[in-house]
């Protein structure tokens, strides 16, 4: 006995998976207002007015992350930055960006929306930076990503990107005992 399975069920087998099987990589994010809002005025700095920024007071972690859009290194780690600052409330992230200032509006607003970075964002706009360099840290080469993690008691430098969430994770538990 042969089975034959009707048209109308085959059609139907057809449709449902054809509607039902979504490609992922196709679908298209759209940017949240309210995280376009979080950037909308970014700051632009010179090394003086940021530098205070560099330093706290208080028992807060802080991670400060420069970092360019031409970077993809920098690009590949900004969704681990963003995430543990999600998790951990008590983490103060700043994002500082080395991009051309005449390019905020045109290029890294709509960057920032597109791939969801809603913490603090400012530009640091200083062509000494052989100067500024080594006041941040002597032994940085000035390669980027380049990120500051420290309180008011301990200070650590990365002149890294951070490979994943767990890599991040695990360097700030180590020195924070987060």
């Amino acid at each position: 006995m042969k089975c034959s399975i009707p048209k109308f069920l085959t059609l139907a087998l057809i449709l449902c998976f054809t509607f039902s099987c979504k490609d992922e990589k196709t679908k298209k994010e759209e940017p949240n207002k309210s995280l376009v809002e979080n950037n909308d005025e970014i700051a632009v700095y010179n090394f003086d007015e940021l530098e205070p920024l560099l330093y706290s007071s208080d028992d807060e972690i802080h991670i400060i992350n420069f970092w360019a859009m031409w970077c993809a290194p920098c690009i590949k780690e900004l969704p681990y930055l963003q995430a543990f600052a999600n998790k951990n409330s008590n983490v103060k992230l700043t994002l500082v960006s080395l991009d051309f200032a005449q390019e905020i509006e045109t290029k890294l607003k709509p960057f920032l929306a597109k791939k969801n970075i809603i913490e603090k964002v400012i530009l640091l706009d200083d062509p000494d930076s052989n100067t500024w360099i080594d006041k941040i840290d002597p032994s940085w080469s000035g390669a980027i990503p380049f990120t500051i993690i420290f309180n008011n008691d301990k200070r650590f430098y990365y002149e890294r990107s951070f490979e994943n969430l767990t890599d991040l994770e695990n360097e700030i538990n180590k020195n924070f005992n987060l």
